[in-house]
């Protein structure tokens, strides 16, 4: 069982300051910007690191190795990240654990990482454990391309797994929850499971990547048409995607039958990831005959995270996830 308790800001201040030459001042060195676990993941009890050394495809990566840059940290509001070299899962504990637990995938559009935090203590503060994952961007030219995020995200469930005695975690009931681009990525994890996207590190490598249950967030999922989200496909294909990739990359076209039971929710208004992106993922899902659920929202816009500023009806989901969740055995009845 491996260790998981390095701490991040240790690791990336060594890092800078070793990509930093004898000959740099102590201002220059003063003026690097060094992450620290609070600032990545507030209120986390330990922020781990997804990969031992350099992640998957690193040689060809554009992107400085040696920092993560917060675009945005202001006080009482989740980060916003990008630059991100060393990815990491930050850890969440349950007050009281129920055995349950999710690995949250935060969106940003493929540009950058934005939310999780707040999301993650509200299902700690009722007994499940969260881990917050902050992925490899694919337009960082990263070896594996489009499938760089899909690469943490599979490696992140498998570590989660293999940490579930420490953890107090039931491993038959580990869950993944994406939220826009973050559902995409979601939507890939509980398609793609078994996909041979690295080669594996370690013991941890042995074990099942696929998700027992799935809660997709106004998901991106298409990457095909007008209801495709622009701004995710070109971040994640490029500029001009061939017709094999666009089919490769809509979630709605690789469902399959051992997928695991999904949860959907959106917002009819949403004006960033068209609602048509869940109603045609929930349609293709129900052919495969897997069990779905669906809510969607009259109002509520696009990113609309917990709702406290939206009103009680969009406000409820977490309240329906979980209580969907428990009729599945995921997560112990709500009281």
């Amino acid at each position: 069982m491996p260790n998981f308790r390095p701490a991040f800001l240790s690791a990336v201040a060594f890092m800078v300051l070793c990509a930093l030459s004898v000959g740099d001042s102590l201002a220059q060195v003063k003026s690097a910007r060094l992450p620290t676990d609070e600032m990545i993941a507030p209120g986390a009890s330990e922020v781990i690191p997804l990969w031992p050394g350099l992640p998957p495809g690193a040689a060809s990566a554009t992107l400085d190795l040696s920092v993560a840059q917060i675009i945005n940290a202001r006080p009482n509001q989740d980060p916003a990240i990008n630059t991100i070299a060393r990815p990491v899962i930050s850890v969440y504990r349950a007050v009281k654990p129920d055995g349950s637990a999710v690995l949250l995938i935060p969106g940003g559009g493929y540009a950058h990482i934005a939310g999780g935090p707040g999301v993650a203590r509200w299902f700690a503060a009722r007994g499940t454990t969260v881990f917050v994952l902050l992925y490899r961007l694919p337009q960082d030219g990263w070896a594996a391309g489009p499938d760089t995020a899909l690469q943490d995200a599979q490696r992140a469930m498998r570590l989660i797994r293999a940490g579930a005695a420490q953890w107090q975690l039931d491993p038959a009931r580990i869950g993944v929850m994406g939220a826009s681009a973050g559902g995409h990525l979601a939507g890939q994890l509980i398609t793609r499971f078994d996909a041979t996207t690295y080669t594996p590190v370690d013991a941890s490598d042995a074990l099942s990547a696929r998700p027992d249950f799935a809660c997709l967030n106004y998901a991106v999922v298409t990457m095909q048409g007008e209801l495709a989200h622009g701004g995710s496909r070109k971040r994640l294909l490029g500029a001009n995607p061939t017709a094999l990739q666009l089919a490769q990359y809509s979630n709605e076209l690789i469902v399959r039958a051992d997928m695991p039971p999904t949860f959907l929710i959106h917002a009819a208004d949403d004006a960033s990831v068209p609602v048509d992106n869940t109603l045609m993922l929930f349609g293709a899902i129900r052919r495969v005959k897997v069990d779905a659920a669906m809510h969607i929202f009259e109002k509520g816009g696009h990113g609309f995270g917990l709702g406290s500023r939206l009103g009680p009806s969009v406000q409820a989901w977490p309240d329906l996830f979980v209580k969907w969740g428990a009729s599945h055995k995921m997560f112990l009845e709500p009281l």
